[in-house]
């Protein structure tokens, strides 16, 4: 049975008639033509196919597309965008300080699973600046980001080339400079 959904996708909305049974990431790749989200496992086990949802991240190769009718969606493609000046505008070549931190640190190699590690580690620092806890924060106070910390959070995204050394510090230098999080949280180097 095919339905019509309108997806807003990297800040635009896209109206498409799809099966209901296609996953979002089919209708990301297939019927859009986005590359970023990648078909790793096609089960949920790799995070090649991390998207942001609503702010937040999810496995696009779980999801049917047609839950996301009205949903905004960011692909790796669409963090640069987000990133704007005081006015809302963006410069040419400005990219979101995640990827900066993944060109600084070197924290890639084939890049099969690289926007989806991106996103994820956008995802998450979004997370750490609430304070939502993971299963490494210790005690009860505000969580404290540290390489243990982001390694916890990071785990659902596999690199199957073993750059999580110059991940972990990625994130790290992304979390460093960004204006501070939100809950009051510290960044521990």
């Amino acid at each position: 049975m095919n339905t019509e959904i309108t997806v807003y996708v990297d800040g635009s909305p896209r109206r498409l008639t799809i099966d209901t049974r296609t996953t979002l990431l089919d209708a990301l790749r297939e019927r859009l033509g986005l590359t970023s989200p990648k078909k790793g496992c096609d089960h949920g086990q790799c995070g090649a196919c991390t998207v942001l949802s609503g702010g937040r991240r999810v496995l696009s190769c779980l999801i049917l597309a047609v839950t996301q009718d009205g949903a905004k969606v960011v692909t790796a493609e669409g963090l640069a965008a987000e990133v704007g000046t005081a006015g809302g505008e963006r410069a040419d070549g400005d990219l979101h300080p995640v990827q900066q931190a993944f060109i600084d640190c070197d924290a890639l190699q084939c890049g099969y699973c690289t926007p989806g590690q991106v996103v994820s580690a956008v995802g998450m620092l979004d997370e750490f600046a609430r304070g939502w806890p993971s299963a490494a924060t210790r005690g009860t106070g505000a969580p404290r980001l540290d390489c243990a910390e982001v390694a916890e959070r990071m785990s659902g995204n596999l690199c199957r080339c073993a750059a999580y050394a110059n991940i972990v510090p990625a994130v790290l230098q992304a979390a460093a400079a960004s204006t501070g999080p939100a809950s009051g949280a510290e960044v521990a180097r």
